[in-house]
């Protein structure tokens, strides 16, 4: 890179550190305000906050991985990781979650068991699993950062100045790279709490978005279609899975020979995932800093609107690369190669701050979540019940940190970028998919049951890595199904829940399904208790047509950027015939602004 690209790398790694600084006091002065910003930030800046947050390097580098492999028919692989958690969210999952009242997803789990021993393990399950899954997403990220680092940073210089670190500048580079860049990360998240995380995410949210566009124009004004079709195999820009993919046998890329298996578990996947609800990260806490219900559900509807972008940028770089780049070893390499040929000086800088936001937003929002589990649901029920807010958000410091350490020893023991995904979605969600699913659509599921299929689940996704020949869709199924039958019999041979804290938790959050016991008991009928806009079939309506806008508001830019023109129109049509759907049987019913419950008081 040129001087000037890397003085505007430079100039903005130090106003977003400055501004984790500024915002130390405001962040500080309780535990609310330190993981939840105090409930105050509006509900589009955490939707920009959460999508920015969802636009990461390393996920991205292999978006365009899977893309340049897959083709269009990719799409369904995305399925598993939650890409239409915002269906769901908007329908009725965030009003759900800001309902509850709490500070993380852990502590969610008194209001739903009680505060007795079965209700305090299914909390310390659950922030276990929530802090593996940090530690192991900060483990990702390590791995992208480093791979994306390692072809732009020239560390020659480094290397005259320091010639003893010459091993680490030269045959471990991804590797130092990669710590360093984390622990510049680090400490704007340390000082600025949820404030500096949100106020430095809607920054990086423009300076993202530019460098989406630019890159996107890049690829549409170079490539015409004929450079298009030439470059691409036939049948890449079709949607429809293969059931087998016969070239693959043998290969390095043999995990998707299968692909029609593949495809219905990445789907049921994505299905459960979806609707169990925020997993154990940023989102459920972006859900959570709402201002009230109503706001929450906006928030779910404004988050894939910030991602259209990133779409984009992803057909562009890998239609880039197949267009001009051959032999490529390592598709993970993808990305960093093609900026590094095709961005001129100046704007190549500003491109890589984008996507450097993209990755400081993503860590930033996971180790602060991170954290959050281990101050609030791990350290103070376990050793300081009655510690003081300022206790709590100086522990909150030592416990970011601890994380990132804890992230960074995975990354340097990962083998690539898939490794460490494929085990994070598919094994480690496995463990934990049907617990979630549970919690909210069966009253009879205690917190003994939660807890057992939970831990029961981690068991069994620790072992997979024993048996690497083991396809994700054997993988998945076992494992979801012994923690589903760990939960069942746990549940059914242990006491239900207290009947107080089940009414209390029916009447607050409202949820449908098979709690036919509970709502006799709280002596009102179905239609008395429930809002008609949370009716099982109006949010079957309501969560599938926002399925189709999603579909449609990403991959329309995506077709456009490879002039395929009509399918860019199709796409683009199902979402704004969405939109309008939406309208009438969504966003005119939604709750109002006084629709807040209580705050929780129970004890932690």
């Amino acid at each position: 890179m040129a001087t000037i690209d890397y003085c505007v790398i430079a100039a903005y790694l130090v106003i977003v550190t400055g501004l984790g600084v500024f915002l130390r006091k405001l962040a500080g002065r309780n535990l609310e305000s330190y993981f939840l910003g105090g409930k105050q930030i509006p509900w589009w800046a955490l939707a920009a906050s959460g999508a920015v947050s969802n636009f990461d390097i390393t996920g991205t580098m292999w978006m365009v991985t899977v893309l340049y492999l897959l083709g269009m028919q990719s799409w369904w692989h995305h399925w598993m990781w939650g890409v239409m958690l915002p269906a769901f969210g908007l329908a009725y999952v965030a009003k759900w979650v800001r309902r509850s009242n709490v500070i993380t997803g852990a502590e969610w789990m008194l209001t739903r068991f009680g505060d007795e021993h079965g209700g305090k393990t299914a909390r310390m399950a659950y922030a276990l699993v929530a802090v593996i899954t940090c530690v192991a997403f900060i483990g990702y990220a390590f791995q992208g950062i480093g791979k994306f680092a390692q072809i732009y940073v020239d560390t020659g210089w480094l290397v005259e100045m320091f010639p003893f670190a010459e091993t680490l500048l030269t045959t471990y580079k991804s590797q130092t790279m990669a710590i360093a860049i984390l622990s510049l990360t680090t400490l704007y998240v340390v000082l600025g709490g949820l404030f500096g995380v949100i106020i430095t995410d809607i920054i990086q949210t423009v300076v993202l978005s530019l460098a989406c566009v630019l890159i996107g124009w890049v690829a549409f004004t170079e490539l015409s279609p004929e450079m298009v079709r030439q470059a691409v195999p036939v049948g890449w820009e079709s949607l429809s899975p293969a059931w087998r993919i016969a070239e693959f046998h043998g290969t390095d890329n043999g995990m998707y020979e299968m692909f029609g298996f593949l495809t219905v578990a990445w789907i049921a996947k994505g299905f459960l995932l979806n609707a169990g609800g925020p997993g154990q990260l940023y989102d459920f806490q972006r859900y959570l800093a709402a201002r009230s219900p109503r706001d929450a559900a906006k928030v779910a509807a404004a988050w894939p609107f910030f991602l259209v972008v990133r779409w984009m940028m992803v057909a562009a770089i890998t239609l880039l690369a197949m267009s001009s780049i051959g032999n490529v070893t390592d598709p993970e390499l993808v990305m960093p190669m093609v900026l590094q040929k095709y961005l001129p000086m100046g704007l190549k800088g500003l491109v890589i701050a984008g996507l450097l936001s993209a990755f400081m937003s993503t860590f930033s929002s996971t180790a602060n979540s991170g954290a959050s589990y281990v101050v609030r649901d791990i350290w103070q029920p376990l050793f300081r019940p009655d510690a003081d807010e300022h206790h709590l958000v100086r522990y909150s410091y030592i416990a970011t940190i601890g994380v990132v350490v804890a992230g960074i020893v995975v990354g340097l023991n990962a083998e690539s970028i898939r490794s460490i995904w494929g085990w994070i979605m598919m094994a480690l969600g496995g463990a934990v998919i049907m617990p979630n699913v549970l919690r909210w659509y069966w009253w009879r599921l205690n917190g003994w049951g939660y807890a057992a299929g939970t831990l029961g689940g981690i068991v069994l996704s620790l072992v997979v890595p024993f048996f690497p020949d083991m396809p994700m869709y054997v993988q998945f199924p076992l494992i979801s199904i012994g923690s589903l039958v760990a939960c069942l019999v746990v549940s059914l041979a242990t006491a239900p829940a207290a009947d107080e804290t089940l009414r209390k938790f029916y009447r607050t959050v409202r949820p449908f399904g098979m709690w036919g016991p509970v709502r006799k008991a709280c002596g009102l009928s179905e239609r008395e208790l429930a809002d008609p806009a949370e009716s099982p079939w109006t949010t079957v309506w309501n969560t599938s047509i926002a399925c189709c806008g999603v579909t449609g508001m990403y991959l329309s830019p995506m077709y456009l950027v490879g002039h395929w023109y009509w399918r860019a129109g199709v796409w683009f049509g199902v979402f704004l015939g969405a939109a309008g759907v939406l309208y009438f049987t969504w966003y005119r019913r939604l709750p109002s602004d006084e629709d807040v419950a209580p705050e929780n008081t129970e004890p932690v």
